[in-house]
């Protein structure tokens, strides 16, 4: 599983908007990898932001 997929399916578990250190925390991923993850989906607008600095996937 790549880091965006591990990124990914912790926010769907959670069910609560998170910012990248809960995400690394709660993956075990490496910051950097967590950090690259949100920004490709990001890109790929995948996740939105309800609160800055904090990520949820979109609806």
């Amino acid at each position: 599983m790549s880091a965006i997929d591990s990124v990914l399916e912790v926010m769907k578990k959670e069910g609560t908007p998170l910012n990248a250190g809960r995400i690394t925390e709660i993956s075990g991923l490496d910051r950097k990898e967590v950090d690259k993850a949100l920004k490709a989906l990001k890109d790929q607008e995948l996740i939105v932001s309800p609160k800055r600095c904090f990520w949820e996937p979109k609806k």
